[in-house]
């Protein structure tokens, strides 16, 4: 019997780009940053974004903050959300929203009350309720949750992506649930956001760097389907596209794909 491939996995292919080093990728996903934010300013409409946490976004967060990209964003129209959080305060080292805010919010001109962070300290339960009321508040009918313009979202080296770990619930309905995994040193217990809100994105921009994610980035694109266990495999938009920005340290298990010059 032949392996069962990813729904939508030769779309993922097809957007894979790699570049030579930390550097260009991060430039690369800066001017993709800038694209997205200029194609919804053309359309005179707010600019609607998830936020990723983790390493691998810091040189990217740090380029949107100051010239030149920072200068071609309308920071007033952006509304800055969170695919997922630890349940730590907001000013714990271990937030994805202090890593975002430090990096990049705290230095552009975007109005606090843009900023929709997920309250992590209330307890997952509790915090998951209030920011699922948070996304309603945003939505875009049929959706019970805004549908974002652009959705970061990175690569574990055990398949996870955002805080959807191996073993959760394929099936999830629920824009934002509790989450439990254990990654490091970081905090086990955690929020995220579901397959169906990430599905729903208008663009999903996978980051991926570094020789640690080889295996698990050829898994995902290209092993068998197996979403339980690999759940970045739950992510292929529906309605929008995906593009997986990758180095080449990352990428050197991936069949047939040239290296991008730098941006």
């Amino acid at each position: 019997m032949s392996a069962q491939i990813a729904p939508g996995v030769a779309n993922l292919r097809a957007n894979v780009r790699v570049f030579t080093d930390l550097d260009s990728w991060s430039h690369a996903a800066a001017l993709e940053f800038v694209n997205a934010s200029q194609s919804v300013r053309s359309e005179h409409r707010r600019f609607v974004v998830s936020f990723s946490g983790g390493a691998t976004p810091g040189k990217l967060y740090d380029l949107l903050g100051r010239a030149p990209y920072g200068d071609q964003i309308d920071w007033a129209a952006l509304e800055a959300f969170w695919g997922d959080e630890r349940c730590v305060p907001p000013n714990d080292a271990q937030s994805n929203y202090r890593q975002v805010f430090d990096l990049l919010l705290s230095k552009v001109p975007l109005p606090r009350e843009n900023i929709h962070r997920i309250c992590a300290e209330l307890g997952p339960e509790e915090a998951a309720d209030a920011y699922q009321r948070v996304l309603k508040n945003y939505a875009v009918a049929p959706l019970d949750w805004p549908r974002f313009d652009l959705a970061l979202l990175g690569l574990g080296v055990d398949g996870h992506t955002a805080s959807l770990f191996p073993g959760s619930d394929v099936d999830a309905r629920r824009p934002v649930m509790p989450a439990s995994g254990h990654y490091g040193a970081r905090p086990a217990t955690r929020l995220t956001l579901t397959p169906p809100v990430f599905n729903s994105a208008r663009q999903v921009m996978f980051l991926v760097s570094g020789s640690e994610k080889a295996g698990i980035l050829a898994d995902v694109l290209y092993g068998e389907y197996r979403p339980t266990a690999l759940p970045a495999q739950r992510i292929p938009p529906s309605e929008g596209q995906s593009i997986w920005l990758v180095d080449r340290a990352a990428a050197v298990g991936l069949p047939g794909h040239a290296v991008a010059r730098k941006e």
